[in-house]
């Protein structure tokens, strides 16, 4: 063993690449500020992309788990009848079905009045879920005011309203639906089922515990009800929610690309001190070959130089990019804790990853160029 093999089994790598790097910290600190700059613009662009994901979530509400059930008027089929809305319960094994009449009428409650949607259901609690008062499990009397018209009446629960003529005693006002319904009630007024003109129904909504529990029923539904003739169109919400999660995956993907620029600059950067650094130590790097070093001794030692700097801009980059998500989730979605979904601790790990990385392949070159040169050659300049 020589004696500098025993220095290098006495003196850590890392304690030796600190003071190379603390000779020049100006531009040390140059190349790991690169670091985290390109660190904390993966990950912040990764988690921004998360959160867009999430409020696009939020605002579509549940309604992949929807699926909804029209005539098909093509083939003439005007409404669906009672037969028909036995088939789809036949049909339909995991969800609630809830079928459905709708007219335009005028509603009015004093001087008060306004022209909405009158939607006469049997089992409406399926669907929707009460702001004020209690909606039955089966809507045999009463109404249930959306929140929209209950503000323009200024109506709450055990108020009464007319409506073409017919009194009703609220049971409810409904909960603002904030994402895309198939049947919004924010400016209706629902009513039982048998208050609304007509024998058939207008269209019928299945609600699933799931999506796959949905498109289960859809498919079931086709094939009874059309095995014979084209009786009715069976539109899958789960369709729209796949569509976003694919365009919001892309999307992350190219904001992650965009970011990792930014790394590949502070990878100049690094290769740039770190040949700055062997050349300023030629002369030390030379001595130490002409005592015995070997050559993979002095790249372990520019390598630990370069992962040096890639672990420093990489820890400091993952910080502020838990700053920054903390930041952006609580303006955009007022939920600070949604920063800390398992898909955004994977984007600040691959951040970190890729960083470290980067700097380790950017000393290579310097770390290869400064073992083979020939100490008598590096000792003479």
């Amino acid at each position: 063993m020589s004696m500098f093999d025993d220095i290098f089994r006495r003196v850590p790598a890392l304690l030796m690449a600190r003071r190379n790097l603390s000779r020049n910290r100006i531009r040390s600190g140059l190349a790991v500020l690169g670091i985290i700059i390109g660190v904390l613009a993966i990950a912040s662009l990764g988690m921004f992309g998360t959160t867009l994901r999430t409020g696009a979530s939020q605002q579509l509400g549940e309604i992949g788990n929807e699926i909804t059930i029209t005539p098909n008027f093509q083939e003439g089929i005007e409404e669906l009848s009672e037969r028909d809305v036995d088939e789809i319960r036949r049909a339909v094994s995991d969800g609630d079905v809830v079928p459905i009449r709708s007219e335009t009428g005028v509603v009015s409650r004093g001087q008060q009045q306004t022209v909405v949607t009158i939607y006469g259901m049997e089992n409406p609690a399926a669907l929707y879920e009460a702001e004020e008062g209690r909606i039955p499990d089966r809507l045999r009397q009463g109404a249930l005011v959306g929140s929209g018209t209950a503000e323009i009446l200024e109506v709450e629960p055990g108020n009464t309203i007319s409506i073409e003529g017919q009194t009703y005693r609220v049971s409810a006002v409904l909960a603002e639906e904030q994402g895309i319904s198939l049947v919004n009630p924010n400016s209706a007024v629902i009513v039982p089922v048998e208050d609304v003109n007509g024998t058939g129904y207008s269209q019928v909504i299945v609600s699933s515990e799931s999506g796959q529990a949905a498109n289960e029923s859809a498919v079931a539904i086709r094939e009874s009800l059309n095995e014979r003739e084209e009786r009715v169109n069976v539109f899958e919400l789960q369709a729209i929610t796949e569509g976003i999660n694919q365009f919001f995956g892309i999307l992350n993907a190219f904001l992650i690309g965009i970011g990792s620029i930014s790394l590949v600059v502070a990878g100049v950067s690094i290769l740039n001190v770190m040949l700055m650094s062997t050349i300023e130590r030629r002369q030390e790097i030379g001595v130490l070959r002409a005592v015995g070093v070997q050559r993979g001794d002095v790249v372990r030692m520019i390598l630990a130089e370069a992962g040096l700097l890639g672990v420093t801009g990489g820890l400091i980059g993952a910080v502020l990019a838990v700053v920054a998500g903390i930041a952006l989730n609580s303006f955009v979605l007022n939920d600070p804790l949604a920063t800390f979904q398992l898909i955004n601790f994977l984007y600040i790990a691959l951040a970190v990853g890729f960083g470290i990385g980067t700097s380790i392949l950017s000393g290579l070159y310097p770390a290869w160029k400064a073992a083979n040169e020939r100490p008598v050659e590096a000792l003479r300049k």
